[in-house]
């Protein structure tokens, strides 16, 4: 038997047995393989382990030291892959680590796992917001959320909704500059800009017929979706926001929806997790977990 650890295991359960037979009986094995077991251990270490005589076995000195012995090491390595009672640690136990543009992590993430966190005891999430599709391997990430293209070859990635893209305004700034009735129109009134952290540069805009917009002159300009919302809100200037960011304040008729005509093809929106294997439980659960909720068209709330 040349794994020393099921040699050990064998003999391990042969020094607590009446025999051989007995022993071999507990493992479901035959007689002939716990022989085997125990005299090739008895090789390896040039001492024997048991005294035979036609009434049975009986441990030596030196089996009755290594029996002690070798149910410490079994059970220590045994004990690294038995799953402990789940009410008290759950088997999806552990950390995953979570990337999503922040216009969905701020609020919308946290709420959508809360109940499977709250459900399974040990699992944590470490949500990390960008804009960008992350080094899965360089950040240790494990699941991911992206707007736009879908995630490459490397990825498991699957599309669950779409993002429309709408031009908005706060009513107020509306009753000053008016309706805009053309996106030619539309850029000689104030607009908010976002920044690309990468370039630096400012986002343009998308219309219909994959047309796009740039800033040239923003009253306002910032990095941070959040930020251009509330300037947006505060009659800065007209901005275009994801849907998850205005559908809220426009229930309200805190802002106004204006050039909806001209409005581009929604962004797909995909959940994505590395391609690699084994996938761990956890990690599994929270990738179902975000397909499912998102799926659903559920909105973060304010």
């Amino acid at each position: 038997m040349s794994n020393r650890l099921e040699a050990l295991r064998v003999f391990c359960t042969a020094a607590d047995a009446a025999n051989f037979r007995d022993a071999a009986i507990r493992l479901s094995v035959s007689p002939q393989v716990v022989t085997r077991a125990v005299r090739e251990l008895e090789e390896e270490l040039g001492e024997p382990l048991f005294h035979r005589s036609t009434r049975g076995v009986q441990l030596t000195d030196f089996g009755r030291a290594l029996a002690e012995r070798a149910r410490t090491a079994v059970g220590g390595v045994d004990a690294l892959f038995h799953r402990t009672d789940r009410r008290a640690l759950s088997q999806h136990a552990g950390t995953v680590r979570v990337t999503a543009p922040s216009v969905l992590g701020r609020r919308w993430i946290p709420q959508a796992l809360a109940p499977v966190l709250a459900g399974h005891p040990g699992l944590v999430l470490d949500l990390r917001l960008s804009e960008q599709l992350a080094d899965a391997v360089g950040q240790q990430i494990d699941v991911g959320v992206r707007v736009g293209g879908q995630p490459g070859g490397r990825f498991v990635a699957r599309t669950v909704e779409r993002m429309a893209l709408m031009v908005v305004a706060a009513p107020a700034l509306v009753a000053r500059t008016g309706v805009p009735r053309s996106v030619e129109e539309l850029q000689r009134l104030p607009l908010t800009a976002l920044v690309d952290r990468d370039s630096g540069r400012l986002w343009p805009w998308s219309f219909s017929r994959k047309r796009q917009m740039p800033v040239s002159a923003p009253a306002f300009v910032t990095d941070d979706t959040d930020a251009e919302c509330t300037a947006v809100l505060a009659g800065l200037g007209f901005g275009q926001l994801v849907a998850p960011l205005a559908e809220p304040w426009l229930q309200t008729g805190q802002l106004v929806s204006v050039l909806e005509a001209e409005a581009p093809e929604p962004w797909p929106v995909h959940v994505w997790r590395a391609q690699r294997a084994p996938v761990p439980a956890r990690v599994r659960l929270v990738y179902d977990a975000l397909v499912r909720a998102l799926g659903g068209g559920a909105r973060p709330a304010r």
